[in-house]
């Protein structure tokens, strides 16, 4: 006759016999339980009473399981195995790992999102937020927020939560088809006959942009040139849709190194000086403290922190000058 799930003895007791059919002993059954070995010895008499069976073959200074308690023991470890694979698939997180991270528009097109697409080359099961803005500041104070690319002067104190990127490099930047076409500019002073593209003021006055601007004038300037009277072929608030003008053939833009530097390593894009004017500035990734115990975000930053260095090393080149005008 086929027993039934209520009439069945206590899962407590099954846990006991698979304890002490392990040991082949009612002492060490009771050590590793913490319960002495009459307890155990009267746990077992009783799942023997239930079952209506002999489970150990009881000897002078052992025991032995009988066929009934080998049977038993088998059904016993597969079924609390089962029940501990449900515990922990209920106790897992039911959705995949997530990182967040915040910037300009800029910061997040340009920089983070070739970043974040060789992560997950490696590592799809990651996912990320990628939350872009000009005009709101305070993305980076959000509890949600892991990640935050910010812009402060170079002397900002770097600790735990503060890691130093990369100085603000910016150099006139085109496509090689529109150097073919249009080129070649020798000087800073044959910028005058290109098609330059600019960015509008108010990119610079918007909340999240909160440091000095650097235009096409500080360029010319700092090159040792006369600001020259040309009016740009386009004008834009939107740095990345600057970019993407630049690598289509439509002009020259300033590119900032960290933001151009892919496509310049991809052909898209082409330095038309050998000298860089650096500010003075440069760019920190900000850690939410409370995001470091987050599964993938130490990770992440290690990925870029190496990264850089390695990307930073290529790039060196013995004797090239760089103008700190700015």
């Amino acid at each position: 006759m086929l027993l039934k799930r209520r009439y069945l003895p206590s899962l407590g007791s099954f846990a006991t016999f698979e304890v002490a059919a392990k040991h082949l002993s009612f002492t060490l059954a009771g050590n590793e339980l913490n319960v002495t070995q009459a307890a155990i010895s009267q746990q077992i008499r009783g799942l023997e009473k239930s079952l209506g069976v002999i489970l150990f073959i009881r000897k002078h200074n052992s025991l032995e399981l009988t066929s009934d308690g080998q049977r038993l023991l088998t059904a016993v470890s597969g079924g609390l195995d089962i029940i501990c694979d449900g515990i922990n698939n209920i106790n897992a997180p039911s959705d995949p790992p997530v990182i967040t991270c915040s910037g300009t528009n800029a910061a997040i097109a340009c920089w983070l999102k070739p970043l974040v697409d060789r992560f997950r080359s490696d590592r799809p099961d990651v996912r990320f937020v990628l939350l872009a803005s000009d005009e709101d500041d305070t993305l980076r104070n959000f509890d949600e927020v892991d990640l935050s690319l910010i812009c402060g002067n170079e002397r900002c104190e770097v600790g735990e939560n503060l890691y130093y990127l990369f100085p603000d490099i910016v150099q006139p930047v085109c496509s090689p088809d529109y150097l073919e076409r249009h080129g070649p500019f020798p000087d800073a002073q044959s910028l005058e006959r290109a098609d330059l593209l600019d960015l509008h003021r108010k990119h610079w006055t918007s909340d999240a942009i909160g440091w000095h601007p650097v235009t096409w004038d500080d360029w010319f300037q700092a090159s040792g040139l006369g600001v020259p009277h040309v009016l740009p072929a386009m004008v834009s608030n939107n740095y990345p849709l600057l970019v993407n003008a630049a690598v289509k053939g439509e002009g020259i833009v300033l590119g900032w190194h960290h933001l151009v530097r892919t496509l310049m390593d991809e052909g898209a894009l082409c330095p038309l000086f050998d000298t860089p004017l650096r500010v003075d500035r440069g760019y920190y990734l900000k850690v939410n403290r409370a995001s470091l115990d987050k599964p993938h975000v130490q990770e992440f930053i290690d990925f870029v922190l190496t990264g850089l260095a390695a990307l930073e090393q290529a790039h060196q080149r013995p004797g090239a000058a760089m103008r700190d005008e700015l």
